[in-house]
């Protein structure tokens, strides 16, 4: 069955505050919920965030007192909302657990949106970050392990692979090689759109998790493996918002952040399996029905433009969060190795093509000069336990000194760096001392 939002009957905006006690509700078990509940409850924590700061940025550009009225009421709301989906997160739920949470969530994301994206330029960026995301799931949950006994399978529930990806250290880039190609605003798929944002948002909020809880341990090398990842989330932010037509105008902007919201509840009343987490995402997509209609109606009013022309007449699906071990595992397999490209085309390359003076040498030489911190997760690990802690299945496990040597780079390498033939090493032995 088609679902018009457009067409849909939503709360009147006039009733959509709540009381504090219905704003700041009671958190869920972590010990019971269900990974991809959790996931849904970051992700919809970065869309509202998202949606309020772009209203805030729009009310700084606009002269209109009609448009900055009617901004002020729906961000109200919206931040109200976001409050009652992170006041979800329970208080004893560590940061690290929340990490591994947010990692699953670009994991899993990513690769469901790779594969139903129709522009094939933007499904390669996706794939091109998703090994990235999944390199950081792998160095936190070592951390996890080592800091507090997490085992990182008990936040992924067996639904997503724990192993090597693209080495963190080779993620640090020229900021202005993440720069991509943006789509035609006349011709881009309504999917494509929703799915740019909807992945810009969940990165955008890992970056900032990152920044307001990084220093929260103890720990300095744990310091400052937050510190290394959120430079790499500062870098997917810079890479997927270009993906966006910049000649958007900001009521079009306005009209797709909604719709986005709208797209991403309808997702979540779907595939919600927890009751209580499903009654809200079914009020909140009401709420959403309402803000989509009433930024119809701006771009009706001050752009003379029918609002399907924008977002079409169905709402799309931005993600059906389940496991994608299959589809990650391919592509960790087949694009390990591939780097950006600094030539106009904006494109990429793999490692055996990149020139001497490739851009991003300069800035890896200088961030690593002193040693890589996710590198020394892996040093650290061994020595707790006798080698990383990998959660995959034999096939893939198998080969992990194979991805290693193809996913690193020879020419920048930290000088900390845990190589191949060492990890080959370090497994072997690990695996003696377990047979005898």
């Amino acid at each position: 069955m088609t679902f018009n939002p457009l067409k849909e009957k939503g709360i009147p905006i006039e009733k959509q505050l709540r009381t504090w006690k219905e704003i700041a509700g009671k958190p869920y078990n972590k010990t019971e919920i269900d990974c991809y509940s959790r996931t849904r409850q970051i992700l919809m924590n970065g869309i509202e965030i998202e949606a309020w700061n772009f209203k805030h940025h729009f009310a700084r550009i606009s002269d209109n007192t009609e448009v900055n009225k009617i901004l002020a009421i729906i961000r109200r709301i919206e931040d109200m909302q976001q409050t009652t989906i992170n006041w979800l997160a329970p208080k004893d739920q560590s940061v690290l657990e929340t990490t591994l949470g947010y990692e699953q969530v670009a994991v899993d994301l990513t690769a469901w949106l790779a594969q139903n994206e129709p522009d094939n330029y933007v499904k390669e960026t996706f794939d091109f970050g998703l090994l990235e995301d999944f390199d950081h799931l792998y160095r936190y949950s070592q951390w996890a392990y080592m800091m507090e006994g997490i085992k990182p399978d008990a936040i992924v529930q067996g639904q997503t692979d724990i192993i090597i990806g693209r080495p963190t250290q080779n993620h640090h880039n020229d900021n202005a090689m993440r720069l991509r190609k943006h789509y035609d605003k006349n011709t881009a798929d309504p999917k494509t759109k929703v799915n740019i944002l909807t992945l810009l948002s969940g990165e955008q909020q890992t970056h900032n998790y990152y920044a307001e809880h990084g220093f929260a341990y103890g720990n300095n090398v744990l310091r400052q493996t937050y510190a290394e990842i959120k430079d790499v989330e500062e870098e997917h932010v810079t890479m997927y918002e270009s993906l966006i037509d910049p000649t958007e105008s900001i009521y079009e902007k306005l009209l797709l952040h909604e719709f986005t919201e709208v797209c991403n509840y309808y997702t979540c009343v779907e595939d919600e399996v927890d009751n209580k987490l499903k009654t809200i995402w079914e009020m909140f997509l009401e709420y959403e029905i309402e803000h989509l209609k009433i930024a119809a109606a701006l771009v009706e009013k001050y752009e003379k433009r029918d609002p399907q022309e924008i977002i079409g007449d169905k709402a799309v699906l931005p993600c059906r969060f389940k496991s994608q071990k299959e589809y990650v595992s391919k592509v960790l397999k087949e694009e390990i190795n591939k780097r950006l490209d600094g030539k106009p085309e904006m494109g990429y390359t793999t490692t055996d093509k990149l020139s001497q003076d490739w851009e991003s040498y300069s800035v890896q030489e200088k961030v690593g000069k002193d040693g890589s911190p996710t590198e020394q997760t892996t040093r650290i690990i061994t020595l707790h336990k006798g080698r990383d802690i990998v959660k995959a299945d034999g096939k893939l496990k198998d080969l992990e000194v194979e991805l290693l040597s193809k996913g690193l780079e020879e020419k920048s390498l930290a000088p900390n760096t845990v190589k191949s033939k060492e990890m080959e090493t370090i497994i072997t032995d690990y695996n003696s001392k377990k047979n005898n």
